[in-house]
């Protein structure tokens, strides 16, 4: 039996895998550079709401089993990959 949590975030990442293969597909489709732009700019949206909503479904499923202490570091953790992501 496949444990709830560990589905949601796998269907997650496999919807993601999904949406960045359509996303190629309609850029060959479309054949032109600023169209393709535009629709990578719409993957730039995608990728790090997948991010956040599979790890926030991570925590909530391991919430129990971490101190207090050590869910801090994780947040923290996930913030530096946040901030170094959106950081120009």
């Amino acid at each position: 039996m496949i444990n709830k949590i560990v589905m949601s975030m796998a269907t997650l990442r496999m919807m993601s895998g999904s949406i960045e293969i359509i996303a190629a597909l309609l850029m060959l489709r479309f054949n032109q550079v600023e169209k393709a732009l535009l629709v990578n700019s719409g993957l730039a949206l995608v990728g790090p709401l997948v991010l956040l909503t599979t790890t926030t479904i991570g925590l909530v499923g391991i919430a129990e089993k971490l101190s207090f202490g050590k869910m801090i570091w994780v947040l923290a953790g996930v913030s530096c990959i946040f901030i170094g992501i959106l950081k120009k």
